[in-house]
């Protein structure tokens, strides 16, 4: 199975394409130390980037294909292949199957750590799409019930 092999960080890719500045970065960073969560939503939070700014900067950068879940119907069999838990945690939500490969939403994609859980847990190939953290939260209410 070939694993994408991703150098730089979503912070770094950020300050490359000049959505934020490499002070608003160490600044989100120490915050994210502070209260957790993820370094995406920590710069949206803080007013430095747009979720879709951030979507767009690991699509141009890395391929990975743009979804937005605002009127995507997912099938409640293929979102009890990730419990809720691992889910909210990572923000990402499956939302499809074909054989072997499980299609998954998520706001950061870099996330290699999530990646190999969801592998681990299913038995299946991920395939990756980006959605705005906004969108995969949306999506997680509506369907993990």
């Amino acid at each position: 199975m070939a694993k994408r092999v991703i150098k730089k960080q979503l912070g770094e890719l950020l300050i490359e394409r000049g959505v934020i500045t490499k002070k608003q970065l160490e600044h989100a960073l120490e915050t994210q130390k502070e209260k957790g969560g993820l370094i995406g939503q920590v710069l949206v939070g803080l007013g430095y980037a747009t979720e879709e700014a951030i979507a767009q900067a690991l699509t141009a950068q890395y391929g990975f294909p743009y979804l937005p879940l605002e009127n995507y119907e997912i099938d409640s069999e293929i979102v009890k292949i990730v419990p809720k838990n691992v889910a909210s945690q990572f923000c990402l939500i499956p939302i499809d199957k074909i054989g072997s490969n499980l299609t998954i939403a998520m706001s950061n994609p870099l996330n290699n750590l999530a990646i190999e859980d969801i592998e681990l847990v299913s038995g299946l190939c991920v395939q990756i799409f980006v959605s705005t953290a906004t969108d995969v939260k949306n999506a997680i209410e509506k369907y993990y019930k």
